[in-house]
């Protein structure tokens, strides 16, 4: 049994589900790519398009009537040719109205239809009024002299077009954009001037190539304005093969310091261009832009005002972010997919596309000529049998007087045909004077000069396309305007690095024991003073620019680092770090540092071990930190200490037991992570019971003095009475003086300018 065999069981027909299936659904994407979603590229509509511009047209909506409620419209379209959904269909004919998306609108509304801002926000039908635009007569003026074919609507009660004849090729006016099943269309629109230059030099040269026709055509042309940045040979090949991506920006000015934007790409709204401005803002990514406001009204559609915070902000370098980070800049597919003349769909370049429409317009002039030949014919026709007529009134009237059927007598007798012989038993006693004789030989002779020139024209190649170029060049007159989206060449625009886009101000960043962070504007905060929350209290502070990293240590020796801008502001009590870096289990942190890349920290642990490193070797953007000071088993990392000088600065080490080593700090190494060599030697026997370890570390800077503070007492070692501490490297050091030597904290004075560090 085959697998599409129809089944009988129990009286019930089966089939397989694929024999079911695959021709439901082959049909019904048949139905959408043909009378749903693709342009026909004669007229350039989609099936909804069109009965919505032939049902205005049958409710009298042209251009010189007074407008009606859209609901009407709708009405008419859905009960007469168009049985879908009226949201959908009203939505059709809105963007046939707005000006903003159709680059030659076809309908002229009034009311709410919609803004750039808010294409979505149209006021419902039953408040909108509508009639056609003078475009609309495009496709209606030749609508009722047989250029097209007509055939049943849904219900076979009326008669609809099948294409209307398009005077110009709308297809590419107007574009389209559209999805069937497999399937897709995306035509920009272009300039009519350009498009019908382009239309003249092919009827002219039929074999042009695409080449000599973009030199007419610039490129697309669309409603909103903007600039085209893609390169001419890139434009090209998307006319040669159909397919390509259109690279759009927004235009712009400079206007009392601030940034007016005049226009953006097609079909990106101001407000989705403020969201993502204001999105970059509130992360802290865009600090250089004080504000952005949306300032369009009636006169000026498109108007955004970006406020950068002073004047010193490069402003090429924002606008080149925003291109690269907002839809200031966006691209445009572009996907010529039409139904052709042969009711193929098909991809086509641009060539292509108005070879094909002007067979279309040649085929609809010739269907026109040749109806209005016929309608002369008829006339003139009836013209010769009237004439017979007035020639031989007296026996006509007698025949008719004397006869019940004078019909056939008057067809015999006068040799008519019986449509001749109707128009004569027609006409009016009052027709029968001798002026009615003379119009109906001036008619005559206009008729049949008009049928000698239109079997002239439809005789004679020539003649037919200088038609066709007159009414094109007519029409480009009348609807013809100047490019509105610019072409040119523009630079790639780059996204500022994270960095750059920070305003440069002084930042204190505040670390508190419980590991909750803080950033505070200036370096005069008193972070000691500061608010805490309870059970919580001070433990580091940096100073700092908002530009450099805020790097935190931990007691496993692993630093970590976030850009300062984006902590927390100091005036509320800040925000957990574990809610942006991830210590591991056990670890808490230890201090904050902050400084130049190549600012030189002294990293140590309490095992009496260290090294200097750069503090670029510090900064990493790995949530769970970096690995710096290797800690031996047992011990913890000291909090970092700053390096002034390397060459001249000394290392204070201070043991729990009261010892003090003074060392150069040259004579450590610089090591971008490590266990570092030994600074102090304590005893590893005590060292491992936690009898004694390295309490404290301070740099003293050259000419500096040192002060000890042990309880309430201190002592001051100046360079001179110092002397006796200074050793060599990883010795055990001397004791400090019966107490001093449960020391809580170093005191450095700056001899230069007096202060405590």
């Amino acid at each position: 049994m085959s697998q599409n065999e129809v089944v009988s069981y129990e009286g019930i027909e089966q089939l397989s589900l694929d024999a079911f299936v695959r021709p439901s659904y082959l049909n019904y994407a048949m139905y959408v790519i043909m009378d749903r979603a693709l342009p026909f590229i004669g007229d350039g509509f989609k099936p909804v398009q069109r009965r919505i511009v032939y049902a205005m047209s049958e409710l009298g909506l042209r251009v010189t009537t007074k407008h009606k409620k859209s609901a009407r419209t709708v009405g008419d379209v859905l009960g007469k040719y168009h049985p879908h959904g009226d949201t959908a269909c009203y939505e059709a004919m809105v963007l046939m109205a707005q000006d903003f998306s159709y680059r030659y609108p076809l309908i002229d509304g009034q009311g709410n239809w919609g803004s750039n801002a808010a294409p979505k926000e149209f006021a419902a039908m039953r408040y909108t009024e509508a009639r056609m635009s003078a475009y609309a007569d495009v496709f209606l003026a030749e609508l009722s002299m047989g250029t097209v074919d007509w055939a049943p609507n849904f219900d076979g009660t009326l008669s609809e077009p099948r294409m209307l004849p398009a005077r110009l090729p709308n297809v590419i006016l107007n574009g389209a954009t559209g999805i069937a099943v497999g399937m897709a269309t995306d035509i920009p629109p272009h300039n009519l001037n350009e498009i019908i230059e382009a239309c003249l030099r092919l009827i002219d040269t039929p074999k042009s190539a695409i080449e000599d026709i973009c030199q007419l055509i610039q490129g697309p042309d669309f409603p909103t304005g903007a600039e085209i940045i893609t390169s001419k040979e890139e434009i090209l090949n998307i006319y040669r093969s159909g397919q390509g991506i259109i690279r759009m920006r927004a235009t712009y000015e400079y206007e009392n310091g601030d940034i007016i934007i005049t226009s953006l790409p097609y079909q990106v709204s101001p407000a989705k261009v403020i969201e993502q401005v204001a999105l970059q803002m509130r992360e802290k990514k865009l600090s250089m832009i004080s504000d952005i406001r949306d300032v369009s009204d009636q006169d000026e559609p498109t108007r955004l005002m970006i406020m950068p915070r002073s004047n010193r902000v490069d402003k090429d370098a924002l606008i080149s972010h925003l291109f690269a980070t907002t839809d200031l800049e966006k691209s445009v597919k572009v996907n010529m997919t039409v139904i052709g003349l042969n009711r193929k769909p098909q991809t086509l370049g641009l060539l292509e596309i108005l070879n094909q429409w002007l067979k279309f317009r040649r085929q609809t002039v010739v269907r026109r000529l040749e109806f209005r030949l016929n309608k002369i014919k008829e006339r003139l026709h009836i013209l010769d049998g009237l004439l017979i007529a007035y020639l031989n009134l007296d026996e006509i009237i007698r025949i008719i007087r004397e006869n019940d059927e004078p019909k056939p007598i008057l067809m015999q007798k006068f040799s008519l045909t019986e449509i001749q012989a109707e128009a004569i038993l027609q006409i009016r006693l009052r027709q029968l004077a001798r002026l009615e004789e003379i119009k109906i030989k001036n008619e005559k002779h206009d008729l049949e000069k008009e049928k000698d020139g239109i079997e002239k024209t439809l005789g004679s190649n020539q003649r037919l396309k200088s038609l066709i170029k007159s009414e094109l060049k007519e029409d480009a007159q009348k609807f013809g305007d100047e490019r509105r989206t610019l072409i040119v060449e523009r630079r790639e625009a780059q996204a500022l690095r994270e960095v750059e886009l920070t305003a440069v101000e002084p930042v204190t960043v505040v670390l508190s024991a419980g590991g909750w962070v803080r950033a505070a504007r200036g370096h005069e905060v008193d972070p000691v003073n500061l608010n805490y929350k309870a059970g919580d209290e001070f433990l580091s502070a940096a100073r700092g620019k908002t530009i450099h990293p805020a790097i935190f240590f931990d007691t496993r020796g692993r630093s970590y680092s976030l850009l300062a801008h984006t902590l927390a502001s100091a005036r509320g009590q800040g925000e957990p770090l574990t809610g942006k870096l991830t210590p591991s289990n056990g670890a808490r942190f230890l201090s904050v540092v902050m400084g130049l890349p190549n600012q030189k920290m002294l990293l140590a642990s309490n095992a009496g071990y260290g090294f200097v490193t750069d503090i670029a070797n510090l900064v990493t953007k790995n949530t769970k930190g970096k690995a710096m000071l290797k800690v031996p088993r047992g011990s913890e990392p000291l909090p970092p200490i700053y390096v002034h000088n390397y060459e001249t600065d000394s290392l204070a080490a201070i043991t729990t037991e009261g010892y003090l080593l003074v060392i150069p700090v040259r004579v450590l190494p610089e090591l971008p992570k490590g266990k570092g060599n030994k600074i102090i030697q304590i005893p590893p026997a005590r060292l491992k019971k936690r009898e004694e370890h390295l309490k404290l570390l301070a740099i003293i800077p050259e000419g500096a003095t040192m002060k000890i503070h042990a309880g309430k007492q201190s002592v001051r070692f100046t360079p001179g009475n110092i002397s006796d501490f200074v050793g060599e490297r990883g010795r055990r050091g001397k004791k400090l003086p019966r107490g001093y030597r449960k020391v809580d904290r170093v005191e450095i004075i700056n001899p230069e300018s007096n202060d405590n560090s």
